[in-house]
């Protein structure tokens, strides 16, 4: 299954797919300010051109467990994707992601931070589905 993952922010929404076989995950790049005509535009062009089987989007909970802010705006525009696409968008806790990739890419731009955040969201779910 070729999954297509989101981490969602509001100037950059990272973006990462899965091969077909949902084996390896590569990074895509990001979409600027994905919330604004422009940048749905783009974001709908990278759905047609991958053709993923589902679309994940990043939930960053609290590190109690709890929604904050910036979950809430993720929810808000999974609802919106789901709205617009046919393809099923789901909701993936991405504690941490940005921070691990920030570990693990060291002093990079912030937009391959966002799409190998978007990376890690592919492989947690891959190695939860496994």
């Amino acid at each position: 299954m070729k999954i297509l993952a989101l981490d969602y922010g509001r100037a950059r929404t990272g973006v990462a797919v899965s091969d077909p076989t949902g084996q390896i995950a590569r990074p895509v790049g990001s979409v600027a300010r994905v919330d604004t005509p422009d940048g749905e535009a783009e974001l709908d062009k990278i759905i047609h051109r991958e053709r993923p089987e589902l679309i994940l989007v990043g939930e960053p909970r609290l590190m109690s467990g709890k929604t904050g802010a910036q979950a809430r705006a993720s929810r808000g525009f999974a609802g919106r994707l789901r709205a617009r696409s046919d393809v099923p968008v789901e909701l993936i806790d991405e504690r941490m992601t940005t921070v691990d990739a920030r570990r693990r890419v060291g002093d990079v731009a912030d937009s391959d931070t966002d799409s190998l955040a978007a990376c890690l969201l592919v492989e947690a779910y891959l190695g939860s589905v496994r």
